[in-house]
Formats: structure tokens, C-alpha cells, sequence
């Protein structure tokens, strides 16, 4: 079994332990929405367009409360569950293990810390490479930062510049937390920022307004 194997299957049974209306750390979705999310990404490529093409969010909206009607909460976690649907490019062999991982990582903590349980979990060593091999996500989140920015691994102090600028911050944490601070989930993710404090605040302002 893979990291994003163990991770699909965690995220379904949480969702289902904590119900749909669960909240979540994505602002304003619930499980249920989240769960429709995975579901839509995986299932419904049309609609998947909408996760990365603002102008299609909407008909992404659509077709995620439609899964919902069609299927209930707890089906959609079941196919969830099951995997990529049938003709997804993401079923194809080695395709989920490379690609998943970081997104169900993320998003089953996004359940676990939004109903509560922020206790950082020990995923081990194995997951956290891998992880960190996935922190190329910084790149396209933080490329218009107004300062340099800096990964480094709590775990062995290997570091990454994922952003150059003339004054820098380090973000400083496990793989894990830094994953989930790169994707936005700030508050929830145990990181610490190192740097000239203007520097500092230079970079709490921009990410908070992103």
C-alpha cells in the first residue's frame, strides 16, 4: 500500500466518523463539501476544470451539490474510498501514489484540524520525503511573494529556496506542516517563521491577503 492509499482511506473513515456538516479548513466548506470536491477531481473532469480555472468554479459548484443529491454523503465517501473512477488518468498505474498523496494528505487534515484534533500526527519518514518531493506546490503559491522564501525540514535541516528575493524568510517545520502552510491552511500548521521581522510581516501580509 501507498502514503496516499493509507491517506484516501483515513480521509473517508474521518469524514464519515465526524459527518457532514462537520467544518472543515477550507473557509466556508464542509465535509460534506470536501468530500464532494475529491469526488468531482477524480470523477468528473469537465467539472474538475473549475478547481484550478476560476471562471469554472462555478460550474464545479454545481456539479459537486449534484454528486451530493445523487449519491448522499455517504456514497460519495465510498467512491471516494474506492479511488479514481474508471477512466480517469489518474487510475492509470504508479498515477495515484505519485500524484495523491499530498492532495489527501491535505485534505484529511483538513477534517482532522477543522473538527479539533490539531495534534500534528507522527506519519514517519517514508510520507514525509515524500512530502517534501511534493513541496513544489510552494512554487505556485508563493512566486509572487515580496520576499525570498526558504523551505527548511525541522526533521534533518535539508532546505529548499522556492522564492528569491533580497530579503528572505525560512519557513521551518516537518514536510507535513510545511505542505499544509504552502496550501494555505497558515493557522492550523505547526511552522515557524525565521527572518528580519519586517521581513516577517512582510510575508504574514501577503499570504493572509492571498
Amino acid at each position: 500500500m501507498t502514503f496516499a492509499h493509507d491517506e484516501r482511506l483515513a480521509l473517508c473513515d474521518d469524514a464519515l466518523r465526524v459527518g457532514p456538516e462537520a467544518p472543515t479548513l477550507d473557509e466556508g466548506w464542509t465535509v460534506a463539501d470536501l468530500v464532494a470536491h475529491c469526488y468531482i477531481r477524480e470523477n468528473d473532469p469537465v467539472a474538475a476544470l473549475g478547481i484550478t480555472v476560476p471562471t469554472l468554479a462555478p460550474l464545479t459548484s454545481r456539479h459537486m451539490d449534484a454528486a451530493l443529491r445523487r449519491h448522499g454523503f455517504e456514497g460519495l465517501a465510498e467512491a471516494v474510498r474506492n479511488g479514481p473512477g474508471r477512466w480517469s488518468p489518474l487510475r492509470l498505474p504508479g498515477v495515484d501514489a505519485l500524484v495523491n498523496g499530498t492532495e489527501m494528505f491535505i485534505h484529511h487534515e483538513d477534517i482532522r484540524r477543522g473538527s479539533g484534533e490539531v495534534t500534528p500526527r507522527d506519519l514517519g519518514r517514508a510520507a514525509e520525503d515524500g512530502l517534501w518531493r511534493g513541496l513544489g506546490i510552494a512554487l505556485l503559491t508563493l512566486h509572487k511573494a515580496p520576499v525570498g522564501v526558504v523551505l527548511e525540514r525541522a526533521d534533518s535541516g535539508a532546505s529548499r529556496r522556492v522564492k528569491a528575493g533580497t530579503r528572505t524568510v525560512t519557513l521551518v517545520g516537518k514536510p507535513s506542516e510545511l505542505t499544509l502552510w504552502v496550501s494555505g491552511r497558515r493557522q492550523a500548521a505547526d511552522v515557524r517563521l525565521v527572518g528580519e521581522p519586517d521581513a516577517v510581516a512582510t510575508l504574514t501580509a501577503f499570504t493572509t491577503s492571498m
